[in-house]
């Protein structure tokens, strides 16, 4: 009998960490606390560049830009983690494990973009200072930050229709903690295999070019401070950046790469380099792109003390 394409709309079933349901309590607490941060983070560089007047830079609107694109990405799988872990809340409605997917990835997409403009912004700033706001005008920053939505859009949309689109006639469980598309795909009574090269044609296409970017744009830094009072610096910052980039784009790379082409990586290796590539960054990016950052250092502590002193 030909599959039902009306299954596609079915729920799913999340099983979480595969084997290590043990430690489930362990875990979701771990993954909380990790939330909490992000969010607490993040909502704190929001409110301080929303509420100062003065923090109206570019580099202070690209950084709003990731906070922002940190929030609805630890947010769209989070919360069903923890449901998961500590509830055993494990099914999933099709659509919303659709919805899910859409963000998860189409986030990853934009943070990588968001990632590149920085290094960009910190190009500019240091090896054009002269120029930095005729070249990153207000327009400029809105027409970057609209190409790094459509660019995730144009990517997902079509990966989107692909998976949406194939039958689910067999088991519906995943053996992932959020509706992960390759997770999703292999449960697929068809053949994945073009959704899955689209992915990792296009996750490719985008990373490849965003860390060619940055790496050029970071050696540009380094060409031109190399030698002046500026470099310990810049040296400082830069090599501050990079970690974080690293702890982003690895995860990702190896997660994908074991998926794919079927790796030693045990199954709740790769489930876990899946969660921490998502919930890691997210909770340090506020600590070592902005509370590093001295105006909005500044900014969040006289916010602080004010309040204390109205109290």
């Amino acid at each position: 009998m030909a599959p039902d394409p009306s299954n596609s709309s079915s729920s799913f079933i999340l099983v979480g960490i595969p084997h290590l349901e043990a430690f489930s309590s362990c875990l979701g607490t771990l993954f909380c606390s990790a939330y909490i941060i992000a969010l607490l983070g993040n909502g704190a560089v929001l409110l301080v560049i929303g509420v100062d007047r003065s923090l109206r830079q570019p580099s202070h609107c690209f950084l709003a830009m990731l906070a922002v694109v940190d929030m609805v990405m630890v947010t769209s799988i989070v919360p069903k983690m923890l449901s998961v872990l500590w509830l055993n809340t494990t099914e999933i409605g099709g659509t919303a494990c659709f919805v899910q997917m859409f963000l998860v990835h189409s986030t990853t997409s934009e943070e990588s973009g968001v990632l590149l403009a920085m290094a960009a912004d910190r190009y500019v700033a240091i090896c054009h200072p002269l120029r930095y706001r005729a070249i990153l005008s207000h327009q400029t920053i809105a027409r970057i930050g609209l190409a790094i939505v459509l660019r995730a859009q144009l990517f997902m949309v079509p990966l989107s229709w692909m998976v949406i689109n194939l039958p689910y006639c067999h088991s519906h469980v995943i053996p992932h903690s959020y509706c992960e598309h390759m997770a999703v795909a292999k449960l697929a009574c068809a053949d994945p295999r073009p959704s899955e090269l689209y992915s990792v044609a296009g996750s490719s296409l985008i990373v490849g070019t965003d860390v060619a970017f940055i790496a050029a744009s970071y050696g540009m830094i380094l060409n031109t401070v190399l030698g002046k009072r500026s470099c310990r610096k810049a040296l400082s910052t830069c090599g501050c950046h990079i970690c974080v980039m690293l702890l982003y784009y690895i995860p990702g790379i190896v997660s994908i790469c074991a998926q794919l082409f079927d790796s030693t990586v045990s199954v709740p290796a790769q489930v876990l380099l899946a969660d921490l590539y998502l919930t890691l960054p997210t909770m340090l990016n506020p600590i070592i792109y902005s509370m590093r950052t001295k105006q909005i250092r500044g900014a969040l502590l006289k916010m602080l003390f004010s309040r204390k002193l109205q109290a």
